[in-house]
């Protein structure tokens, strides 16, 4: 039965092992493409800074990269989020975490939208334990829920901001890959798009208030601050760590997690489809024993920007006229 699990458990890393490197080679490839995306803000519909890019206007790729760095955009988005971290526990271990983050607005009233954010953590955590003979082995599944409310003006100033509260649910499949609570907490992101620059922070602090009674409570903060400078076709610099605190944590050398690095990102199409594309680095300067120092974010976001009945029309003709041109040249070369 050892055999087997270990069997089974070697079959998961390698397929860790091989999305992995697929989205790596998907990064180098769409690395190299000179098709921005064509997406910018409405005529007349509100500020660029809160309303997701349509795709007639004059500066197209810029706008769009401001709405996906802002958290609270009008515009739908799904990112998926790989995070490895390396030299984790005594075996030096990689846990790689897969957030799969949906982004949803939706319009209250003409002056107020509330985003829906989710996260919903896919966690391959190495083994920890004292049995060497185990050092291979590990633990696959979904790990906590984590959605998040915020609420927003849709015309907002020179300042964004949103505030609403954040949760997290027990929804883990395994014990190690979550906490066992139910935990509630406020939750805000304020920022400001000058320029080139994006610059903003998003944070919030979660306390349990239910769940098994055998499990640590939970008193939780996070933190983002998040820097991005726009370059041309689509191309940008970005610094986004995740700073965390466990209050709750028995040592208070395993309270801090605090991560420095950057990366880079761009703003793309393929084919119809807009995506942000990013990839990243971060060193701890400050983590809980046994947690890992450094590690890599990968990370693909499908972009749906909101387009009018016009935009529509005018983009299903510039489909035709692709398909056409594309059954021209077959017959040519027929």
């Amino acid at each position: 039965m050892a055999q087997g699990r270990r069997a089974a458990t070697m079959l998961v890393r390698s397929l860790s092992r091989e999305w992995s490197a697929r989205l790596l080679a998907v990064a180098g490839l769409l690395a190299c493409s000179t098709l921005p995306a064509q997406e910018s803000p409405p005529a007349g519909g509100g500020s660029a800074q809160a309303t997701a890019p349509s795709a007639m206007t004059a500066n197209p790729t810029e706008a769009l990269q401001k709405a996906t760095q802002n958290p609270v955009a009008d515009l739908i988005s799904v990112p998926l989020q790989d995070n490895m971290n390396f030299n984790v526990g005594p075996y030096n271990g990689t846990q790689n975490v897969l957030n799969i983050q949906p982004v949803i607005p939706v319009h209250l009233t003409p002056s107020w939208n509330l985003i829906t954010r989710t996260i919903a953590p896919i966690v391959w955590q190495p083994y920890t334990g004292p049995d060497t003979a185990n050092a291979s082995l590990g633990t696959f599944g979904l790990g906590d829920l984590n959605p998040s409310l915020f609420l927003s003006p849709a015309h907002p100033g020179k300042v964004i901001w949103g505030v609403g509260p954040a949760f997290v649910l027990p929804t883990a499949t395994d014990r190690v890959l979550g906490q066992g609570k139910w935990s509630i907490g406020p939750s805000f992101v304020v920022l400001a798009q000058p320029g080139h620059w994006t610059l903003g922070l998003l944070a919030n602090n979660v306390w349990s208030f239910a769940g098994e009674s055998n499990r640590p409570t939970v008193n939780q903060f996070l933190a983002q601050y998040f820097i991005n400078y726009n370059l041309s076709n689509g191309w940008y610099l970005t610094s986004q760590p995740i700073i965390t605190a466990n209050w709750a944590a028995p040592r208070a050398k395993d309270v801090w997690t605090v991560p420095f690095g950057a990366g880079v990102g761009r703003i793309m199409k393929v084919g119809f489809q807009p995506i942000n594309l990013q990839l990243s680095a971060y060193g701890n300067v400050a983590y809980p024993t046994g947690t890992s120092p450094w590690g890599i974010r990968l990370q693909l976001a499908f972009l749906f920007p909101q387009l009018t009945p016009t935009e529509e029309e005018l983009l299903l003709e510039q489909r035709l006229k692709e398909l056409h041109q594309q059954q021209q040249q077959q017959g040519i070369h027929n």
